[in-house]
């Protein structure tokens, strides 16, 4: 097929149909559509096959972009998935959660006036319409070798383990205290962004590769950790990071104060029909919700506020827009969904009190610029109370070390990450024992999750065929 070089001037960036504001409001469906097979070739046409593929080194799993938007435009659908799975294991979830406009279509050539090709939804369809046809990875060429591998944890870092592993012919034993697959992907991310019957399909992906799930099970509380190091010759941890940071705001124990994750959890189940009594989010209607913090965290709490009836939404920020860690679509999204943005504002306190519960938020004024390393500083004399009934806290999120890390010799840094080796890439202080993830690293994207388990199930591997890890006790 003659390709087209000047594609990109013929046809314009055009992303998937999105859903109105007044229509997806009103829901929790994903609002990106897909691409049709003539759609998604005509835009993988745009990519003009840089020399030097910017978007490739962006990605933090390096994605083989151009090849598999090549294979696209061929109609070759079966070997762009194949080809996506070579560097991503879960590449159908980062296709819709990856914040493409800081990562790949953020160095994408023609982002420089011609509108980056559409990378992201491209990866998305190859993914599901490939599954839709019936594709799944191709094993049938893996010797097993005898040898099992518990993961502690089921989000991204877990279930990327779990594949690398499988495709190296060692079975996988993925452990997760929930009662689905996911972690976050499932429990975390709203359904608008990510849509539940993909994790699902991913499983039974991942279980047709002879991954094994044990749901609903704790390690440390149903299982002992003692019982997999018997059980198995290696351990990977990748348990995430739910703590959340303390701003230590006066006032942020009061009633209709909600840190964002209880919020965003207890959502996802109500919406999966998991929720257990008592258990499911907070009231909104007609309620004027505040969100504290700017990162990706934070949009998807404004935008599940809008969806739960709420009157008012504000977020709070305490830089200026252009200093917002998270994605800048996701900023827009929420925008256009009617969140109102205070920029260049520091949270003091929490107002109200214990009996009718939260009554504002006092906020002081910041001096604009500076960037995210250097602190905010207040501009004198510029308090004041924004009202709200409702306050969610999105400052972040901390690794939450299990007690049974330390008790089996694990090391931790000062800040309660899961210390690893560099030499042995993913390796911790105990020889059987490998971590990866925001456990690792702390909170971080999706795609750096999957990265980290995708590496440490190879260096597992490559560490058990070497006979670096010495065999469990039978």
């Amino acid at each position: 097929m003659q390709k087209n070089v000047f594609q990109f001037l013929d046809v314009p960036r055009q992303p998937p149909r999105e859903l109105p504001v007044s229509v997806r409001v009103l829901g929790w469906k994903e609002i990106y559509g897909d691409f049709a097979p003539a759609e998604a070739a005509e835009q993988s046409a745009r990519c003009i096959e840089c020399g030097n593929p910017y978007c490739e080194w962006k990605c933090p799993v390096h994605n083989y972009i151009p090849n598999w938007l090549k294979l696209v435009r061929e109609g070759r659908l079966f070997e762009a998935a194949a080809l996506a799975h070579e560097t991503n294991p879960l590449p159908e979830v980062c296709g819709r959660v990856c914040p493409q406009d800081r990562l790949c279509e953020g160095d994408c050539t023609l982002e420089d006036g011609f509108g980056a090709v559409t990378i992201g939804a491209v990866e998305k369809y190859i993914v599901d319409e490939a599954f839709r046809q019936g594709w799944r990875p191709d094993l049938s060429r893996v010797a097993p070798t005898g040898r099992k591998v518990a993961v502690v944890g089921a989000g991204p870092a877990g279930l990327s383990c779990a594949d690398r592993l499988a495709r190296a012919g060692i079975q996988a034993h993925v452990y997760d205290r929930n009662e689905e697959i996911g972690g976050l992907l499932t429990f975390g991310i709203p359904p608008f962004k990510l849509d539940k019957a993909v994790v699902a399909t991913r499983r039974g992906v991942l279980e047709h590769m002879g991954v094994r799930f044990h749901l609903g099970t704790e390690i440390g509380r149903d299982v002992a950790f003692e019982t997999l190091l018997a059980d198995y010759d290696a351990v990977f941890v990748g348990t995430g990071a739910y703590t959340p940071v303390d701003g230590r705001l006066p006032g942020q124990d009061l009633p209709g104060v909600h840190p964002a994750l209880d919020f965003l959890i207890a959502n996802g189940r109500r919406v999966l029909g998991t929720a257990r009594d008592g258990a499911g989010p907070p009231e909104l209607t007609g309620r004027r919700v505040v969100v504290l913090g700017g990162g990706d965290t934070a949009m998807d709490c404004v935008r599940t506020a809008i969806r739960l009836g709420a009157a008012d939404v504000t977020c709070v920020y305490r830089r200026d827009e252009a200093a917002m860690p998270g994605s800048r679509r996701e900023v827009k999204n929420a925008r256009d969904e009617g969140v109102h943005f205070l920029f260049n504002r520091q949270p003091l306190a929490i107002e109200g009190d214990a009996t009718r519960g939260v009554a504002g938020v006092r906020l002081a004024e910041t001096a604009p610029g500076g960037g995210r390393a250097s602190a905010a500083a207040l501009v004198e004399g510029s308090e004041s109370v924004l009202p709200a009934d409702v306050v969610i806290i999105a400052f972040g999120f901390r690794p939450s070390p299990p007690a049974w890390l330390a008790e089996h010799g694990v090391a931790l840094t000062p800040d309660g990450r899961i210390d690893t080796d560099e030499p042995r890439r993913y390796a911790t202080s105990h020889p059987r024992i490998f971590a990866g993830g925001d456990a690792v690293r702390g909170a971080d994207l999706v795609v750096t999750a999957v990265f980290e388990g995708r590496e440490a199930g190879k260096a597992i591997a490559h560490a058990l065929a070497d006979r670096a890890v010495p065999p469990h006790p039978l």
